[in-house]
């Protein structure tokens, strides 16, 4: 029996697709309500995908305080836990993602890395239909929304490898700090970008569009 390796995935921008949308709507409605003129526009929600969604006011709003900054996000948020219905519009599994789960996980382990709370990566799991591949003990949540968390993606999986043992450990992400991880001991790093789109600004041992080019590690 070949040797188990561990697949490290990233959530948002990886395994889904169309979120980016949500984020337009849900947080140009907390602007407008809050009375501000500044709105985000598509070109700009997608140049900072990926960063917390404070940051994301930070440089809207460069002028305000970042406990202003911190209060928006906090009511991005809540209006995202109150109207689930407006994630669902948007938001779908990625192209050939239960495919690719599917085969990998005949195989080997996989886990979910993601900045946002357990709660939320859980609804959002279920969302595209991913719930099954990942039992909750794999599903690693840092809830990094909250300012004062200090642990990166590459502490919670250096924790996680704590006396486990794998032949190699492959990492799926699509931003820097996800492939910060690829200093962890034995790791392959695939940057990914869904097709049409810039690749973040970071090293990886491979680029791809299309996540089905992972299922060569198998």
């Amino acid at each position: 029996m070949a040797a188990m390796k561990l697949f490290v995935w990233d959530f948002h921008g990886v395994l889904e697709k169309g979120n980016e949308k949500a984020v337009i709507e849900i947080s140009n409605k907390i602007l407008e309500n809050a009375g501000y003129q500044e709105r985000f526009s598509e070109e700009a929600i997608l140049k900072l995908y990926g960063k917390k969604w404070y940051q994301y006011f930070e440089c809207l709003l460069p002028q305000e305080p970042t406990e202003k900054h911190l209060y928006l996000q906090k009511m991005c948020v809540d209006y995202q836990l109150n109207n689930p219905a407006v994630i669902k519009t948007f938001i779908k599994p990625n192209d050939h993602v239960n495919e690719v789960l599917e085969k990998i996980a005949e195989k080997h382990k996989q886990i979910l890395i993601s900045n946002t709370s357990k709660a939320s990566l859980l609804w959002f799991m279920d969302a595209v239909g991913v719930t099954k591949f990942f039992p909750s003990s794999n599903v690693l949540a840092i809830n990094s929304h909250k300012v004062k968390i200090k642990k990166s993606k590459s502490d919670i999986l250096r924790a996680f490898l704590n006396r486990k043992s794998f032949s190699e450990i492959v990492v799926i992400g699509d931003n820097s700090e996800d492939l910060a991880m690829k200093n962890v001991a034995g790791v392959v790093s695939y940057l990914y970008a869904h097709p049409g789109r810039d690749f973040a600004h970071c090293d990886a041992d491979y680029k791809i569009n299309d996540l089905r080019e992972i299922l060569r590690e198998i």
